[in-house]
């Protein structure tokens, strides 16, 4: 599904990394691992075109698509990506309910099921009936896996998840690396970069960063 080619990033004269070359499958599961400013997140973020590399290719599908436009970008972040990140980035103000239509609403097929596909989501994050609560009234662990409902609602081909386990306990860092492993096994590529030992045994398979270069 994606293929990175001979990707590198710099800042000034500081190389993060170089020459990075390496293809996530379908239904693989990747863990990134390595010293905190190694650049993990940042090769996430290349990847969800939320950062450019400074050369090299991603490829997804055969299509580079580090030579998007802003609206080719829009478009594959809403039909292709799905993001987990640390900090959950949810709407607090607003219920569990609407914080997962969000992902329904840019796509007819989900918004005619919304409601159901809330439900269902919700279930299999150990949330089921609390559609109606806000979510500054949940804790840290509740949000990590309202932000995961709400990947199963958008139903993703590419999971980019960026220390998804780091403030969470074990029971809850458990449901979301079940929840990723069963979105991988179903055909979804999933790549997490994480310090988690837990999370990098579940991955099929490890990124190593070091100081300036990514090794398999």
């Amino acid at each position: 599904m994606i293929e990175i080619v001979k990707l590198s990033k710099t800042f000034g004269t500081r190389t993060l990394w170089s020459d990075v070359t390496r293809s996530v499958s379908r239904g693989e599961m990747v863990a990134l691992v390595g010293p905190s400013g190694s650049g993990k997140s940042t090769l996430l973020n290349c990847i969800g075109l939320l950062d450019k590399p400074s050369s090299g290719q991603i490829l997804y599908e055969g299509k580079d698509i580090t030579g998007f436009g802003p609206r080719e970008s829009r478009l594959f972040r809403r039909d292709v990506l799905g993001y987990l990140f640390q900090n959950y980035a949810l709407i607090e103000n607003a219920d569990v309910a609407a914080n997962l239509k969000v992902a329904a609403a840019p796509r007819r097929s989900l918004r005619d099921r919304s409601d159901a596909a809330v439900a269902e989501a919700l279930d299999r994050v150990g949330l089921a009936g609390r559609q109606t609560e806000k979510v500054h009234r949940l804790s840290g662990g509740e949000q990590q896996r309202v932000a995961l409902a709400r990947l199963l609602v958008k139903q993703p081909s590419l999971v980019l998840a960026d220390e998804p386990t780091g403030a969470l306990d074990h029971d809850n860092a458990t449901v979301v690396v079940d929840i990723l492993r069963e979105m991988s096994e179903a055909g979804c590529a999933v790549v997490i970069a994480t310090h988690d030992d837990r999370v990098r045994d579940r991955c099929d398979s490890v990124f190593a960063f070091q100081n300036e270069a990514m090794a398999a």
